[in-house]
């Protein structure tokens, strides 16, 4: 009779009581804590059936060794406790989980077991971080230090603080950024009448001021940190003719003034290093394809690499010279094969490079350009002195002919525009 009042777990067959899980709709059924935290199932009874605990929450949940035997009924009704009237008010905690415990016995319990125990160390972070704005954090309200603490002052002369209208015991300027910034606030006042809306423009207008003065700090201290006033005093040079760097190529100059937007979001020196890293990637890119080139070329030791250089020096230059000579005897091969189709006409020797280039242009032999020009000239002359001509132009001179020459000999000086 014994054997037949025990329980059994349906799927792992091990003895489940005094505890176990019913299925709330399959008869029968019941689970060990164990197969039931695993999810098992067999059967009909699936995991997302209603499980019913078997016991009326008399099992302890810490175990045998914890103090004043806490039934799980007792925990449940603490944690309800807390929620309900919050960490500190033990005796309503006691009345909620009954009159067997006293509020030091509640107090007691939760704070072994919840704070300090295992429960404890697993849930509560070790720092927690705090819930209220700190206005007077850097990245706070109008009361943060970044923006009341002031900057130690210029280390410039008296006449260059006149020079930028700068106040050193203020560390501020005669004209600030967004120097009309404080007509936000200046007619603010807080009144008692004021509604919800009124209240909520005046902390809008002191926002948007906050953020100018913020912004207004940002500039002054992108300006330290990069030096500008001393760059713009002209006393950066000297610096840099104290202290030698590496000289900057031309290319490197224009890339500096395409990153210049990233100086509001880096430092002086973080910039300094990107830039200096820009440039080693650049060197490393070209080893590297200097590498490739050599081992394309069956070069696999350092020491076979000069003279590989030597060689394809002389290579190159014997080349080079190759072309320039090459390219000279085209230029003479070519003007002389310019004038090929009249250079052994009579007359050729009479004209001048312009005129060969004419005559050739126009296929007009040099006897007739010269008989052309003479009596374009002569008849320029005659007008000129007032003696009435009539021009008598040969015939195989057409208008295109006449008008290319006439406006060649105008060009050279021969003859004057208007009797052109």
């Amino acid at each position: 009779m014994a054997e037949l009042g025990k329980k059994y777990c349906v799927y792992c067959l091990a003895e489940v009581s005094p505890l176990r899980f019913r299925c709330t709709e399959c008869a029968d059924i019941e689970l060990c804590p164990e197969c039931f935290s695993a999810g098992a199932e067999i059967g009909p009874p699936r995991r997302w059936h209603g499980y019913q605990l078997v016991d009326g929450g008399r099992f302890t949940l810490w175990g045998a060794e914890a103090e004043g035997g806490w039934s799980s009924r007792e925990e449940q009704l603490l944690l309800d406790a807390i929620e309900q009237f919050g960490f500190g008010n033990w005796e309503d905690m006691a009345a909620h989980v009954g009159a067997s415990r006293t509020p030091q016995e509640v107090m007691e319990h939760y704070v072994s077991m919840y704070i300090h125990g295992n429960l404890g160390k697993a849930c509560i972070p070790d720092t927690i971080p705090n819930r209220v704005t700190d206005h007077t954090c850097p990245s706070g309200g109008p009361l943060s230090p970044s923006l009341t603490t002031p900057l130690p002052p210029l280390d410039i002369s008296v006449a260059e603080q006149q020079q930028l209208g700068y106040m050193p015991l203020r560390d501020d300027y005669e004209i600030e950024y967004d120097q009309d910034a404080e007509t936000l606030i200046s007619g603010l006042s807080v009144n008692y009448d004021d509604d919800d809306v009124e209240i909520e423009l005046k902390r809008a207008h002191v926002d948007m001021y906050v953020r100018k003065l913020k912004e207004r700090q940002r500039r002054k201290n992108i300006a330290r940190d990069y030096n500008l006033v001393p760059a713009f005093l002209g006393k950066d040079k000297k610096d840099k003719e104290k202290a030698p760097k590496r000289k900057i190529t031309k290319e490197e100059k224009e890339l500096r003034l395409k990153l210049r937007p990233l100086y509001q979001f880096m430092s002086c020196k973080e910039f300094e290093d990107f830039f200096e890293n820009m440039h080693k990637e650049r060197i490393l890119r070209a080893k590297i394809r200097e590498l490739q080139r050599y081992r394309r070329n069956g070069i696999t030791k350092m020491e076979e690499s000069a003279e590989y250089e030597a060689a394809r020096h002389k290579r190159e230059k014997r080349k080079e010279n190759k072309n320039i000579a090459s390219s000279k005897r085209g230029k003479e091969e070519g003007k002389e094969g310019e004038f090929a189709a009249i250079e052994n006409l009579p007359g050729f020797e009479l004209l001048s490079d312009r005129e060969k280039v004419l005559c050739s242009s126009l296929n007009l032999s040099p006897a007739r350009y010269v008989t052309v020009k003479t009596i374009i000239i002569k008849d320029h002359l005659q007008k000129r002195q007032g003696i009435p001509s009539k021009s008598r132009l040969p015939s195989y001179l057409d208008k295109v002919l006449k008008k290319r020459i006439l406006n060649f000999l105008t060009e050279s000086g021969w003859i004057s525009r208007d009797a052109s």
